[in-house]
Parts: C-alpha cells; structure tokens; sequence
C-alpha cells in the first residue's frame, strides 16, 4: 500500500469530521483548500471557515482561493505535490485542479448516487419521505456529482429522524468510507463504475420558497417537510393572530392522526399544547421560533403569548 500524499478540500463541520479522521489515522495530508474567510454578524466580523479552524490546530498547510483557476493559487496547489485530492462539502472544481493529482480527485457525496445530486442531499432524503440513503465516493468529473461511483454504503432513515441526526449519521460514516476509498486507490485496489443515465430526485438548493410549510398537503408531508428542516435552516411559516402576521419557524414537532372539524391550517393553542389543524389529523408543535425572538419550548411560548380562537397559518 502506497503512502500517498493528500490535498484535502472543505468546508463546513461535516468536512472537518473526514479530514479530522484522516489526520487521526496517520494519512499523509500535506495541504487543506478551504473557503476564504467572510464577513458574517451585525459586526461584519471575519468568519472562518470550520475546516480552516481545525487546519490550522494541527498545524496543516492552509490555502483559501477565491478562484480555483487563478494561476498563483494553481502554482501553491503544484508545490504540494499532491498523488490525490479528497473533496467533502467544498465547490464544482476546474479541470485544471481535479485533473492534477496522479490519483486523480475524488469526492464524497451524502446521498446514494445518482439519487440527490446537488446541494442538500441530506435535507431532501427527508423531505421526500425516503426510507433509505448513504453516502457515495466517486471520482470528480467536469459535471456535478456525476463521476464514476467508487464506494457506497447505506444506511436506514428512521421514523423520527431530522436532518439533524441525518448529517451526524452520514458524516461519520462518511469518514469510514473516505477512509477505505484512500487504502483501495493506494493498494491500487480500486475499481469504479459508470452511474447510471437516469432522471433521478434532485437535491435542489434550499431557498425561502421551498423550506415555506404547504399546510394544505398530507400530514405525513408535512411532517417529513419540518423534519427535513430541522434544525438548519428550519421550515417556516406565516402565523395570523388577529391583525398581526408573524414569520414564525417550526421545529420540534410530533404528528397526530385524528378526525376533526377544524379549518385547514387552523391553530389550537391550550395551557399547555399548540398545534395546526391539518388533512387527516394535526402537527403538535413542541419547538418554535417567532420572529424577532428565540427559540423556544411552545410550552414556554404559551405561558406568555395569547394565541387568538381564530389564530391559524398561512
């Protein structure tokens, strides 16, 4: 088995749970590419990158491009030597970079390719009411996420799950996969095949328009939609509680089959439970956020806000 020389490129904590991983294993990881530092806050404050954090306490070489084509960028990149490159939650790469190693470029992606190619893979398994998913290992072509599958491996999405229990699921066994993919390529081990040409569900981009809950859809799409979201970015709503109109997010949620005489959309509030009235039951609330305020319990909510007998979601 070759001892190969590693460029690693990333940039949320998703990423960081693989490099983190390689590191701690004794791969050889001679250089980090990461996003360049941004303004964030009321501040404007600086922000870096998660991965960068964790690159620069161990001590790894660090480059942050703003432009992966840029000739000086592209000279550094040489000068690391790199016989593979690793991409996890990063950008769509230039040729001129994923065709440099010997090895070539590979990446991981959180979905069972070709399902979910795009942005949000983990998010949309949910929304889409998906009983399985995985992650994959391919090798980076000139499109998005459609290289030659290396690895794969599934795993269950339980009844219950969020997009957060999802992401921490997927990231470590993300990490285990990357890992075996690199000891396949260094003992030359490897083989690929071709995925296959079929329209399969995308992993669009999440925007305000479709993280808005359709109250007039089934209870288990509803459901499926606040768990999807839950907790980042969080699926969002309209509350009309006589003349004011408050741009609320959902969270914590349970779901409730029952028969009612409610209006869709419709909300209930007690002492101590709020919900929504729905097709073929209710979406108990149990964690909100309106705007302006924090997220909180909805039974901290209701000790202080009077939800009118005709309050209801738009």
């Amino acid at each position: 088995m070759k001892d190969l020389r590693i460029v690693f490129m990333g940039t949320p904590d998703f990423a960081v749970t693989i490099l983190k991983h390689l590191v701690e294993h004794s791969y050889k990881v001679v250089g980090v590419i990461t996003a360049s530092d941004k303004p964030a806050g009321r501040g404007r404050k600086l922000n870096e990158s998660a991965v960068k954090k964790y690159a620069q306490s161990v001590n790894l070489p660090l480059l942050q491009p703003t432009n992966l084509k840029d000739k000086d960028f592209n000279i550094e990149l040489k000068k690391l030597k790199a016989d593979l490159q690793i991409v996890v939650a990063f950008r769509m790469l230039p040729e001129i970079v994923w065709q440099m190693p010997h090895y070539g470029t590979f990446n991981l992606h959180a979905s069972l390719l070709p399902a979910y190619r795009g942005a949000a893979p983990i998010h949309w398994a949910i929304i889409n009411e998906e009983t399985r998913t995985g992650v994959t290992t391919f090798f980076i072509d000139d499109k998005i996420d459609t290289g030659e599958i290396i690895l794969q491996q599934e795993v269950e999405i339980k009844k219950d799950e969020t997009v957060g229990t999802l992401h921490d699921k997927l990231m470590f066994l993300g990490a285990d996969v990357v890992a075996k993919t690199v000891d396949l390529i260094s003992s030359e081990k490897a083989t690929t095949r071709k995925q296959p040409n079929l329209e399969e569900k995308a992993a669009l981009k999440l925007n305000p328009e479709n993280c808005r809950i359709d109250w007039t859809a089934s209870l288990n799409k509803i459901d499926h939609k606040i768990r999807g979201l839950n907790p980042f970015p969080g699926a969002w709503t309209v509350i009309k509680n006589g003349e004011e109109e408050i741009t609320s997010k959902i969270y914590a949620i349970r779901k409730e089959t029952a028969e009612h005489h409610f209006t869709m959309g419709q909300i209930i509030a007690t002492k101590k439970e709020l919900k929504v009235a729905v097709k073929a039951g209710f979406i108990i609330i149990d964690e909100i956020k309106l705007s302006g305020k924090k997220k909180m319990e909805a039974k901290s909510l209701l000790n202080g806000y009077t939800f009118l007998s005709q309050a209801k979601v738009l």
